[in-house]
């Protein structure tokens, strides 16, 4: 099946309950514009008795022959559907037995097809003997196949349990009869062990949840969107178009790329069919373009990086340079330098007043060229120290010097910590933060060098403060358990933080402060402990929490990666990610208790976390033993 990129066209199935003959329906659907067909590839009206003798000794073929197609079609076109009779996890035994055996038959036949995908329905909430079957076969042979799991957003009122005739009002209050169908697929999935091969495919009806429970199912896997025909209303010319909120839905579902499948019959019979399928290419090219922070981060949406450790290791002349085209973040740091020049010099000492301003962690030269421009629009005059510990940046360094700075600018190569600086400075600037503003050491390097600022000197930032959020998202639960290293601890990869770019999650809820660093800095302790405590609105399932930082340069200059308070147009620092080795389910009304820990050995840093409420569970990163950061 066509995998669909955000410039393309939305990638499209027509479902169908019955196909007489596969090759010319195929032909039909693919003429419409559509890119698979969703067919069963057992006739629905065949029983398979496997109990009953008479059945197991009938004569002919139980399905079509595979060669009605060819191998690449079956590969790339077809995605099979379970029989609707099947219901493995029946109360009547001969029905769960004959179920059982019928659903084997048809893993096995999809596989033998070489099916890209098998969708199978759940309908209530038992569903233990289906994941038992399903996993069994995922376990047996090497399979290729995807399964996607056909869950309503709601449930239709034939099951819904809280339509009881004797309690009328139950669940009627808070709206949790919204999150029941979501309950089914979260046990389908634990059962399953979040095998990565198990997707969703959700139902969007006429009605829909609260958007907080589409939240909740925006951060899951989801592979497919099924659309009936029957939720498309009809506009003045008569052609089927969404409803505003059911647009929404639609947009967020083509950020996570997801593939939509046509299913019912035309409601609007005057029109082709192909109309609904326009329609939905309308809204794919009328969708809000991406912002400059989106187009940044394509193609790294949820791809874990481990945080660069500037400090240990030297960078590389590429990742400088992505760093240097925010547009955002260097005209901020001249702002800042700009006003902290003019509240230190006053007009009259315009021409007698050089101020003595040293980059620490100079790179490549940008702050450096901030600098020299906020002086310029000052119109002061300042003395700059270009302080920078990687022997292979300060080669740019000294060619800026040369060629544009003069000697107005002294290049330092050294480690801010280790300089034995000639005077002391009136300003420090520095670029230090990592995606949780301390961890790449920016509070022990600006201490190291801080016995070189005046007593009245300013240092640039002056402060920075991490945020926590708790998150779900299965996605990157199975990115994480991923990450496994030989020779490491089996659970070493849930120790680690890592930097990605969010985007198939649901944060939990707002993030809240957690450490807070200030420079000039009076306590050298750079050691920190926090317990954050987090309401949770919705059953949910807790995998890990995402770190965030602002950060105040001067007065009323910041910089922020916190969702809240994000400087638009700013893409230097993706979150960073502290996952969970055991997902924690979570009810309605439930607290997340969390505690974390920076901690110093002298030589190294290291986070340890771990969660206290509603439930314990193990400290993630004891003493360090899965993740530090080297001083």
């Amino acid at each position: 099946m066509a995998s669909v990129s955000s410039a393309s066209r939305v990638s499209s199935g027509r479902d169908l309950n019955s196909v007489p003959e596969v090759a010319d329906t195929l032909a039909a659907v693919a003429r419409l514009g559509f890119d698979f067909l969703c067919m069963p590839i057992f006739h629905p009206r065949f029983r398979r008795e496997f109990d009953a003798e008479p059945a197991r000794s009938r004569p002919g073929a139980q399905t079509r022959s595979d060669l009605l197609l060819s191998g690449r079609d079956w590969n790339t076109l077809i995605v099979g559907k379970l029989s609707p009779w099947i219901q493995a996890d029946s109360e009547l035994e001969s029905i769960r037995k004959n179920s059982e055996a019928a659903l084997m038959q048809e893993l096995n036949f999809s596989a033998y097809l070489g099916l890209p995908a098998f969708m199978l329905p759940l309908r209530g909430e038992n569903n233990a003997n289906l994941a038992r079957i399903l996993l069994s076969h995922l376990h047996t042979g090497h399979h290729s196949c995807m399964f996607w799991v056909r869950v309503p957003l709601m449930a239709p009122a034939d099951v819904r349990d809280d339509i009881i005739e004797n309690d009328p009002l139950q669940h009627s209050e808070d709206g949790s009869e919204d999150e029941s169908t979501w309950t089914w697929w979260h046990s389908f999935r634990t059962l399953c062990d979040y095998n990565k091969r198990i997707c969703l495919a959700i139902e969007i009806g006429a009605d829909l949840p609260s958007d907080a429970v589409i939240d909740k199912w925006l951060g899951e896997p989801i592979k497919a969107a099924i659309l009936p025909t029957s939720i498309f209303l009809t506009n003045k010319k008569g052609f089927p178009v969404l409803s505003k909120a059911h647009q929404r839905i639609i947009f967020r579902l083509f950020k996570l790329e997801a593939q939509f499948i046509f299913t019912g019959s035309s409601r609007h019979s005057d029109k082709d069919f192909r109309s609904y399928l326009q329609y939905l290419e309308y809204l794919n090219q009328n969708r809000p373009p991406p912002n400059a922070y989106e187009l940044f981060a394509k193609g790294y949406e949820d791809y874990l990086q481990s945080p660069l450790q500037p400090l240990m290791d030297n960078l590389e002349s590429q990742t400088y340079e992505v760093f240097e085209k925010d547009p955002i973040k260097y005209s901020q740091y001249q702002q800042a330098v700009y006003k902290c020049l003019l509240d230190r010099v006053p007009e009259e000492e315009r021409d007698t007043n050089t101020q003595v301003l040293m980059v620490l962690g100079a790179g490549r030269g940008p702050l450096v060229n901030a600098s020299l421009r906020a002086a310029k629009q000052a119109g002061r005059n300042i003395k700059v120290y270009a302080v920078e510990k990687n022997p292979n940046a300060v080669v740019t360094l000294e060619n800026w010097r040369f060629e544009e700075w003069g000697d107005q600018v002294t290049v330092v190569s050294c480690d801010m910590r280790d300089w034995a600086a000639p005077e002391k400075a009136d300003i420090i600037v520095s670029e230090l933060l990592g995606s949780f503003g301390d961890n790449e050491l920016s509070p022990e390097c600006l201490n190291g060098a801080q016995h070189f600022l005046k007593a009245d000197g300013v240092s640039i930032p002056c402060s920075y403060t991490s945020f926590l959020a708790p998150l779900s998202s299965s996605k990157l639960y199975n990115e994480v358990r991923g990450c496994r290293e030989r020779d490491r601890d089996p659970d070493s990869q849930f120790e680690t933080p890592y930097v990605v770019r969010l985007h198939n999650y649901h944060q939990l809820a707002e993030p809240q402060a957690c450490f807070t660093f200030t420079h000039p800095n009076t306590d050298m302790n750079n050691n920190r402990y926090q317990y954050l405590r987090f309401s949770v609105d919705c059953n949910s399932v807790l995998h890990g929490f995402a770190g965030y930082f602002e950060t105040t340069l001067y007065g009323d200059i910041t910089l922020s990666i916190r969702p809240e308070t994000h400087s638009a147009g700013m893409f230097s620092w993706f979150p960073i990610l502290f996952p969970l080795k055991q997902p924690i389910p979570l009810s309605r009304g439930d607290v997340v208790g969390v505690r974390f820990w920076r901690c110093n050995s002298g030589r190294k840093v290291w986070y340890e976390w771990a969660v206290t409420e509603p439930v314990c569970s193990a400290i993630h990163n004891p003493a360090g033993r899965s993740y530090t950061i080297g001083l």
